[in-house]
């Protein structure tokens, strides 16, 4: 039998060691002597350190040693070994099925939790915006208390006095200082139809057409027209057209020091002015200790008027002169005096920027009852941001340019030329048909006003009227307050003439008082009515010449056109 029956792989395979024994004993072994191979490198290093251990370990204190270094090492080993148990513990429990099945349950009951009582719409829809800011909150008025003798005042008849005709005051009802300051608004009134007032600056400028200053600008036509659009947000003429800030380097330039006190003030202002020493300083009176130390009391003199001041020694080194802070004014920005004074007359809420409520009287006025009384009374318990008196006997604006023309108030042709214009803008003579318009002519020595963007606004252009026009106010006053009021719902608080005679006491110019002894005068009572007190406030009765009397006369005779009623005067009047 050979091999190849027997079914035996040949040498190249893998054969049995049956197969390996036959082959051993049919052919001779053939044998080739080994290699020798050198003992690794790392083995006679173990076997160096086993020998060195064994040859040292006798010794007492490497002995101790090296059990040490054993004991340490595994105790270590052991430590390691454990730690690495433990995390590999956890990290199987934590990738176990069960785990990962656990924790998805979990959070999918989180997030059920989470929107319960929501939709799936209002999830999906994005957080609403935020509510917008509250509106702002404006004064609004008051009414007095039930039982408040003010609460029903009326004006009592006027005393049967044939012999004296002429213009006199009449009671008030004033509250008590305490209750007035109490009431004063903590927010401003609202200003309807402009919000944004900006004053134009202009370092350039260019007259093109009549009237305009240096100080006030030249505006066009146009840009007058536009300025009577009243619009949320308007940018006007309004004096001061030129230099950094009103005061410095415009024309009617103050002191930095006088500016920064100025500017400080920020309640109630009490301003007047005296131009080339036409007039006397006449201090407040009856002005409570509260008004005296919060109520900003200033006087705006030229150097003309300061040289005289201190010529007289009432001017010192503290410029103060009773309650009146005295502001030295150079640059006068005109050359008559007139228009110099309607400066701070008209723009107080630009020399003041800060302040909320101001009241302007004449440098021939003396002041006699408390600011707080006046501004409660005229302003705030009629809810008004401006409070004028109306003239005592005119209220018809053709009538007062006639009336200027007579006295010579200014060039008569002036005074046309400005009446015709006013004419073709359609200024009509007073009649009934303006009611509750009760005059068309102010009494312009006393001005209470609040400091917001309509009030500012009128006085602003009422201003550029003047600016424009002649100095006389009185005869622009109706067409800028009637412009305005055909925009919007604001409204000029006129009271009587009476009333403002009861809380000014009017006095002589200097130059009469100097050239000429004025006549003893007779003391009249004028009765301020309170609700605690009934004080009587004395004005100075002047007898006039007879010339006088018969020029007042021819000045009587003047009626309006188209008023055929004899009564309509007197009516009025009441």
């Amino acid at each position: 039998m050979t091999t190849g029956s027997l079914g035996l792989r040949t040498s190249g395979s893998y054969g049995s060691l049956q197969q390996q024994l036959f082959q051993n004993s049919s052919s001779p072994i053939q044998t080739t002597p080994p290699i020798p191979r050198k003992p690794p490198k790392l083995f006679k290093e173990k076997e160096g350190l086993f020998l060195w251990i064994c040859k040292f370990a006798p010794r007492k204190n490497v002995g101790m040693f090296l059990l040490c270094v054993v004991s340490a090492a595994a105790f270590l080993w052991v430590l390691y070994v454990g730690k690495g148990e433990v995390a590999a513990d956890q990290s199987n429990r934590m990738f176990a099925p069960e785990t990962v099945h656990k924790y998805i349950f979990r959070s999918i009951e989180s997030i059920k939790k989470n929107n319960v009582g929501r939709s799936v719409s209002t999830v999906q829809r994005p957080s609403p915006p935020p509510p917008p800011p509250p509106p702002p909150v404006y004064f609004k008025g008051y009414t007095l208390p039930p039982g408040n003798p003010c609460e029903g005042f009326t004006l009592p008849p006027p005393p049967a006095d044939k012999k004296r005709t002429g213009p006199r005051p009449c009671p008030v009802c004033y509250l008590p200082v305490e209750q007035a300051i109490a009431l004063m608004p903590d927010v401003p009134s609202f200003s309807p139809g402009v919000s944004n007032l900006i004053y134009i600056h202009e370092e350039n400028q260019s007259k093109t057409e009549f009237g305009g200053s240096n100080f006030g600008g030249y505006p066009s036509l146009m840009q007058r027209n536009d300025s009577y659009d009243i619009r949320d947000s308007m940018s006007v003429h309004c004096g001061f057209v030129r230099g950094i800030r009103p005061g410095h380097q415009t024309g009617f330039d103050i002191d930095d020091s006088d500016l920064l006190e100025m500017e400080s003030c920020r309640g109630v202002v009490v301003a007047s002015a005296i131009f080339g020493a036409f007039d006397l300083i006449r201090q407040p009176k009856k002005t409570g200790e509260y008004a005296k130390k919060n109520v900003c009391f200033y006087m705006f003199v030229d150097e003309e008027t300061e040289a005289f001041l201190r010529n007289s020694s009432e001017l010192t080194s503290s410029m103060r002169i009773g309650l009146w802070r005295i502001v030295v004014v150079h640059n006068l920005p005109y050359d008559d005096p007139r228009r110099n004074g309607k400066v701070p007359k008209l723009l107080l809420h630009r020399l003041f920027p800060n302040a909320r409520y101001s009241l302007w009287i004449d440098g021939k006025l003396e002041l006699v009852v408390d600011p707080y009384q006046i501004l409660e009374r005229f302003l705030w318990r009629k809810n008004a941001s401006f409070a004028i008196s109306r003239h005592y006997k005119r209220f018809d604006v053709f009538i007062e340019a006639e009336a200027n023309k007579a006295a010579a108030k200014f060039d008569n042709a002036s005074i046309d030329f400005q009446i015709d214009f006013y004419k073709k803008e359609g200024l009509t003579p007073y009649s009934r048909a303006k009611l509750p318009i009760t005059s068309d002519v102010p009494e312009g020595c006393v001005i209470l006003r609040e400091h917001i963007p309509i009030s500012n606004l009128f006085t602003c252009l009422w201003f550029n009227e003047v600016d424009r026009f002649t100095p006389r106010d009185q005869i622009s006053f109706a067409i800028v307050r009637d412009k305005i009021m055909s925009k919007t719902n604001w409204t000029v608080n006129m009271f009587l003439d009476c009333e403002r005679r009861n809380f000014v006491i009017q006095g002589y110019h200097r130059d009469i008082l100097e050239h000429s002894t004025p006549p003893r005068a007779s003391i009249v009572a004028s009765p301020i009515v309170s609700t605690s007190t009934v004080v009587t406030t004395p004005f100075k009765k002047i007898p006039t010449k007879r010339g006088r009397e018969r020029k007042s006369k021819r000045h009587r005779k003047v009626v309006i056109a188209g008023n055929k009623d004899p009564n309509f005067n007197s009516k009025i009047l009441i």
